[in-house]
């Protein structure tokens, strides 16, 4: 491999080493505007979008020791790496191309675990990490908001009955 291919490998092992995940995107047929377009819907979900040649990215998959991609990729490729959220990097994928057609999820790589692009399209239609966790709190919140109203009530009654007979004695 040329000087050259190796420094834009090493650069591909670095990006895939800081990210959770990474997604292969067929960006054939795109304008460099819709291109510029999908990098700027990716950036709220901290995700980035970056052309590569599958010779090279197979190369920096197999140095992470992620997977073989042999016979899986051809031609040059869109990688979507980020350091948040997989879920809103695949929603901005899916609903870009729901409005012009393309970009084409391939597949993904979630930790070291491959995602289809059926699995994909599940996971980008969760809801934001954020509401998650919030309905995740909500849901351990609300136990104990019923046992410290399940062990207010005793007293709470007992407190009204004794106010009862005070007021009916004065």
């Amino acid at each position: 491999m040329r000087l050259e291919k190796k420094f834009i490998s090493a650069e591909y092992v670095a990006r895939l080493n800081a990210s959770p995940f990474f997604l292969v995107v067929d960006y054939r047929g795109m304008s460099v505007g819709q291109f510029n377009e999908l990098r700027k819907r990716l950036r709220p979900s901290g995700s980035e979008l970056h052309v590569v040649k599958s010779t090279i990215f197979r190369v920096a998959v197999q140095e992470v020791g992620l997977a073989d991609l042999a016979g899986t990729l051809s031609g040059q490729i869109a990688i979507v790496t980020g350091l948040k959220d997989v879920a809103a990097a695949a929603k901005a994928v899916k609903n870009y191309q729901a409005e012009f057609a393309k970009p084409k999820l391939q597949f993904g790589y979630l930790g070291n675990q491959r995602i289809s692009v059926e699995e994909l399209r599940i996971i980008a239609d969760l809801p934001p990490l954020a509401e998650l966790q919030g309905k995740i709190l909500g849901l351990l919140q609300a136990p104990a908001q019923k046992l410290v109203a399940l062990i207010n009530t005793p007293g709470s009654q007992l407190a009204r009955v004794i106010k009862a007979k005070a007021d009916k004695a004065e």
